[in-house]
């Protein structure tokens, strides 16, 4: 019971430790969790919109939060189109810097 425990908590713990390492945005758990993240809030906002009988201040939340949803997935789209940066390590630990150059 505890090694199963120690476990879920190792998994989580390395994602989020994952999750501020350069590139992480791009890692498919981390996309996974954002694309449920924004149904859910759909979800939600549709929820709201049948209580309220179809409130016209709730359909523009929705359509703001489709627009971010869609600004997001935009973002992630051109970030894997750039591919990695070169490593600038190299240069910082050589001590050259632009100036050198």
């Amino acid at each position: 019971m505890a090694s199963q425990t120690q476990i879920g908590d190792s998994a989580s713990g390395s994602f989020f430790a994952d999750i501020l390492k350069p590139g992480s945005s791009l890692h498919p758990t981390f996309l996974l969790i954002l694309d449920l993240a924004f149904t859910a809030l759909l979800f939600v906002f549709a929820g709201l919109a049948f209580i309220t009988n179809g409130n016209f201040h709730v359909f523009a939340l929705i359509a703001i939060e489709l627009g971010l949803w869609a600004s997001v997935k935009w973002f992630v789209h051109e970030l894997k189109r750039l591919g990695p940066l070169p490593d600038t390590t190299e240069a910082s630990q050589t001590g050259e810097s632009k100036k050198d150059l």
